[in-house]
């Protein structure tokens, strides 16, 4: 058994793994014909083979056999924010966007392992904080983050396919720690509370999370990293932008075959 950073040569083995855990994982929650589409979306070959290459983009492989069982796919974003500083624990994030492992191969432990070397790639190429999302009915994959030492701290909603889901977010702080990554701000006399745990992807620097209450009850809008403003605007579809500097919302996992 081999835990390694992925080449082009194991993309069939990916691909392999990513159908048989996305069909025995979310098939039940969204539908199988979501599922195959979801898999021929992110797993495609040029899709593939530009993640692999990404710089932003840390590919682990489990191997046993010479047969990929299991994988990792996060994304790293450590760059500085230009505008307004945000605390130190806001820069360097990194977020596992996906964990799989066959459903042949489960129960071996192989998710754990795969975990902790993930984790250690990732803090050893910058990032300060791992975060995971995994959809609120998937009660295995919320376990295993759990287990693992991830503190949940709030929750999103998502549209796939016509249909809303609730997401949990982790982040692998102790709670108390994961309560501070919340920011007081002042827009027209009003204080809005900016969410550092709670992070949408952008195209010059994160969005965050931003409420009008400290419960996080009341949503506000988003944060823009990039220029330090809370003038952004999201539109019916889900895409985001800073009026303020143009800095753009990239596409989740999930959206990005459905928005």
């Amino acid at each position: 058994m081999k835990v390694r950073e992925a080449t082009h040569d194991d993309a069939d083995g990916i691909r392999r793994v990513a159908d048989a855990s996305l069909e025995a994982t979310y098939a039940g929650q969204l539908g199988e014909d979501i599922v195959a589409a979801a898999a021929d979306e992110w797993y495609g070959a040029d899709r593939l083979a530009d993640r692999l290459d990404a710089d932003d983009v840390v590919y682990l492989v489990v191997v046993d056999s010479d047969e990929v069982v299991a994988f990792s796919e996060s994304e790293l974003d450590v760059r500085q924010p230009t505008g307004e500083q945000s605390p130190d624990s806001a820069d360097g994030v990194a977020a596992i966007q996906w964990l799989h492992v066959h459903p042949d191969h489960r129960d071996r432990g192989l998710g754990g392992r795969l975990l902790e070397r993930t984790e250690t790639e990732l803090l050893e190429r910058g990032a300060n904080r791992v975060e995971g999302r995994v959809l609120a009915a998937n009660r295995a994959g919320n376990e295993f983050y759990q287990a693992s030492g991830y503190a949940r701290t709030g929750q999103r909603t998502l549209d796939i396919a016509g249909e809303t889901y609730t997401e949990h977010l982790y982040v692998n702080l102790p709670a108390d720690e994961a309560a501070e990554l919340t920011e007081e701000h002042e827009v027209d006399g009003d204080t809005v509370f900016v969410a550092y745990d709670e992070r949408e992807r952008g195209s010059e620097a994160p969005f965050y999370a931003a409420y009008n209450t400290t419960d996080r009850e009341e949503r506000y809008g988003f944060y823009c990293a990039n220029c330090g403003s809370l003038d952004t605007s999201m539109d019916s579809m889900g895409r985001v932008e800073c009026s303020d500097c143009g800095n753009k919302r990239k596409a989740t996992r999930w959206d990005s075959a459905y928005l």
